[in-house]
């Protein structure tokens, strides 16, 4: 492995998880997306002598560091898919845990550092994995995909208005030659999709981008399978603490909590529930929590970073 930045990444709303997720300071919890370790990090020097920190990534690059950064602290360092969580659970002989975390957005070591061409700043493989050792790449989708489908990507997973235009670009680029690196499908891009007028400094692939790489790793798909085993996991009086950075997985989260709370499928108009279903999790803040101006200002990507925490009944 090539040399990296030793600690590389600045975590979002630190102050805001720790006081909402940590419950019980001699539990157990799981850093879901663990990255290099910043979160995690600071569970870790909260939670007393009993405490236990379960730390979960699929980067094979962001676990090294992670097992360095944490070394000095009683923590599980795992190679794993947090959607997948319950089977690391039953290795460890774990039945429930005290509190999750999931970090959704992307690590400074996978934008800056990686090589992997997350940025369209930079000349690198068009890769876009989490997991450089699993599934197609994104050069695989963008040479591959007829442009109906990559229109789909676009539209649904960019919220992209000029989805069609992009997708027919790309086509006909690969139709001369390969596409391979991240530079030259952010030319392609900006080629068909001027600057915004009063938005210049947004990159014209910035919602594209995010799109394919949403695709590639399965983003969306994992999560909802990851919320639909939540309850399993964590014990009552727990917390699922999820900080998202766009609409489609705030919406997810936003409506899966709302119907962990009120989970009746009664008809609207009975005059009482008859179908017996009680909550299961019960909001702890009602409305998102978001990085103070001070924050931002100190680190610019947690601009967009919305906190969402719910409590076990």
């Amino acid at each position: 492995m090539r040399p990296i930045m030793r600690f590389p990444h600045t975590p979002v709303l630190v102050k805001e998880v720790l006081s909402l997720l940590i419950t019980d300071k001699e539990g157990i919890y799981i850093d879901g997306t663990a990255g290099t370790g910043g979160h995690s990090e600071a569970i870790a020097a909260l939670l007393g002598k009993r405490g236990r920190l379960l730390c979960l990534d699929r980067d094979p690059e962001a676990v090294v560091i992670a097992k360095e950064r944490l070394s000095s602290y009683r923590v599980d360092v795992i190679k794993a898919n947090y959607a997948l969580a319950e089977i690391v659970l039953e290795q460890l002989k774990i039945k429930e845990v005290t509190g999750i975390l999931l970090d959704l957005g992307m690590s400074s070591l996978q934008l800056d550092l990686s090589g992997r061409g997350f940025s369209f700043l930079k000349e690198e493989a068009l890769d876009m994995r989490m997991d450089p050792g699993d599934g197609e790449t994104a050069a695989d989708v963008v040479n591959s995909l007829s442009q109906g489908e990559l229109a789909r990507i676009f539209r649904v997973y960019g919220e992209e208005k000029k989805a069609g235009l992009i997708a027919k670009a790309i086509v006909g680029a690969r139709q001369k030659t390969h596409i391979k690196t991240s530079l030259e499908l952010a030319d392609i891009i900006s080629s068909v999709l001027p600057p915004h007028p009063r938005r210049k400094t947004i990159h014209p692939a910035t919602r594209a981008f995010q799109a394919l790489r949403i695709a590639v790793n399965r983003e969306l798909a994992l999560l909802e399978e990851f919320l639909t085993k939540a309850p399993a996991l964590i014990k009552s009086g727990g917390r699922l603490a999820v900080i998202s950075y766009h609409s489609l997985e705030d919406r997810m989260i936003k409506k899966t909590m709302a119907l962990w709370e009120r989970p009746c499928s009664c008809p609207p108009d009975l005059p009482a529930c008859v179908c017996g279903l009680t909550p299961v999790f019960l909001r702890v803040n009602r409305r998102a929590i978001r990085p103070s101006q001070a924050e931002i200002s100190e680190n610019i990507r947690s601009r967009s970073a919305i906190l969402r925490v719910a409590e076990r009944v």
